[in-house]
């Protein structure tokens, strides 16, 4: 068969052991016919950095997505889920597809940092933030249009059940609803999918609980429906399917708290305002960019606090819009999602001896495997001018989580909320609630799944999954790499390769 449709799924969690007759029928079905492997993601194992590692065959020291957050030092900002598409380097797939295949088209639904792509149709979260502080509910979409002809039809992405408390699979159904409506008006080559169902229950309960499995059999359904509405339409008789499992979950116990451990050592420093305490980015020497189980740590200059007026007591805020005040990286310039560049000046970085007094405080620590200070990041592939001077790696049993405070009662208000850009951070406990607060609880050990670590071992490793034949060259009986599945999609929709055996 000739694949002129290639719908690819990428999904979070998934995993080769998850794979199963009574679990994923339609997985296992598509992997008879086709072929499954393991599939080693590139460090750091978290959703940015491999779907960007998976589109341009690029890893994070070449592609510049070290996370899934950026720390702009020039302004003095933490900027999460950035959503732009100019902070990824190299050619993404749907350029290397056009100049093979002109004709060809792309869809790209809820990746991230999409948005401005060159991809033909685009859909993607943009909730609007009024000025009262509601949120209103819409979505970035190419062509202009394209998501107001959706929510005609099908209704608006329910933001609700994407992230937080109340996730759960209306979110991933609305993207395969939306997806049909698509493929039935203008049935593009090349479909890139994200489903963020697995997602949920992995982080809550951990991978190999029950609820865990629920959510297998729940998104197996799913993916069975959406695959009998391909069959019987226009495309069906070119189509195949691609799983890209974006990591693996493993269970965890521990959590160990970066941030507290610097503002114990005297290298974080915080404001109050009405009693909470709020970090202060410009008066720290160092703080954690904390993300899963790895955290870029910014080491700033031991002189540039005395020379900045700003880092005064009370100056800065925790997404402070200000000048650099000495953070410094010894890579060169970066660039943020607006395209600005911002290059240190030398004498403001920060010396071998200022990242040593820094990397020292987690040496030894619970639940750190690694400190990568200065050139030791290259060991580990993030020596990228947006990485921390500091990166740390978490064991496979434990995970970093944000706050800086030593009593809740001294916790920003947005910490019981579900604030994905106010948090300088990554924080998974947003999908629970607490009754007693009717909010998000602040407890870390709550949280019983994670991801992001190196994947050293066979259990951090994902699952690819192709419904047809592997291109010649292929071989799905060795684990295949993240930035492996560009060329394979390539491979999938040339016009010349012919399919071989597994």
């Amino acid at each position: 068969m000739t694949t002129e449709h290639l719908i690819v799924f990428s999904l979070p969690g998934l995993r080769v052991a998850d794979v199963d007759a009574s679990t994923t029928p339609t997985l296992r079905r598509w992997a008879k016919s086709g072929g499954v492997a393991e599939l080693a993601p590139t460090f750091p194992c978290v959703t940015s950095p491999v779907q960007a590692s998976m589109l341009t065959g690029a890893t994070p020291r070449e592609h510049g997505v070290v996370g899934n957050g950026f720390y702009h030092r020039e302004r003095d900002e933490v900027e999460f889920w950035v959503a732009h598409h100019d902070v990824v380097a190299g050619e993404p797939v749907w350029d290397a597809m056009k100049r093979r295949r002109p004709d060809f088209t792309t869809a790209v639904w809820h990746y991230q940092n999409i948005k401005g792509a060159t991809a033909d149709f685009i859909v993607t979260p943009a909730p609007i933030h009024e000025p009262d502080g509601t949120t209103r509910l819409w979505c970035y979409s190419k062509p202009d249009g394209f998501y107001a002809e959706l929510l005609a039809d099908i209704g608006h992405f329910p933001l609700q059940h994407y992230w937080g408390p109340l996730s759960n699979m209306e979110s991933t159904r609305w993207i395969l609803h939306g997806a049909r409506r698509l493929i039935e008006r203008h049935a593009p080559n090349l479909h890139l999918i994200y489903l963020p169902h697995l997602d949920y229950a992995a982080q809550k309960f951990g991978p190999d609980s029950p609820q865990a499995r629920t959510a297998l059999v729940e998104l197996d359904a799913e993916l069975a429906s959406f695959a009998e509405f391909v069959g019987s339409s226009r495309i069906g008789a070119t189509a195949a399917f691609l799983v890209a499992g974006e990591y693996a979950m493993t269970a965890v116990s521990g959590v160990v708290h970066p941030n507290r451990l610097l503002r114990q050592a005297g290298l974080l420093a915080v404001r109050e305002e009405g009693g909470a305490e709020h970090v202060d980015l410009v008066a720290s020497r160092a703080f954690a960019m904390v993300d899963h189980q790895f955290a870029h740590v910014y080491v700033k200059s031991s002189s540039a606090s005395a020379a900045d007026p700003r880092s005064a007591a009370g100056g800065g805020a925790a997404q402070s819009r200000g000048g650099g005040a000495g953070w410094g990286n010894t890579g060169g310039s970066e660039r943020d999602h607006a395209g600005e560049t911002g290059r240190i000046h030398p004498a403001d970085a920060a010396s071998e001896s200022d990242i040593e007094r820094v990397a020292e405080v987690f040496r030894g620590v619970a639940g750190v495997a690694g400190v990568y200070a200065g050139r030791r990041r290259a060991d580990i592939g993030l020596d990228h001018p947006r990485s921390g001077e500091i990166v740390l790696v978490a064991r496979e049993e434990s995970w970093f989580a944000y706050p800086w405070w030593l009593d809740d009662r001294a916790a920003p208000a947005f910490a019981r909320t579900v604030d994905i850009h106010r948090k300088p951070g990554y924080d998974p406990v947003e999908l629970f609630f607490d009754p007693a607060t009717r909010g998000i609880p602040l407890d870390a050990t709550l949280v019983k799944g994670s991801h992001g670590a190196p994947a050293s071992s066979a259990r951090q490793r994902s699952a690819l999954i192709l419904s047809s034949a592997p291109p010649d060259g292929v071989n799905f009986n060795n684990p295949l790499r993240d930035i492996d599945v560009k060329g394979l999609i390539l491979a999938l929709l040339s016009d010349e390769g012919s399919r071989g055996s597994r």
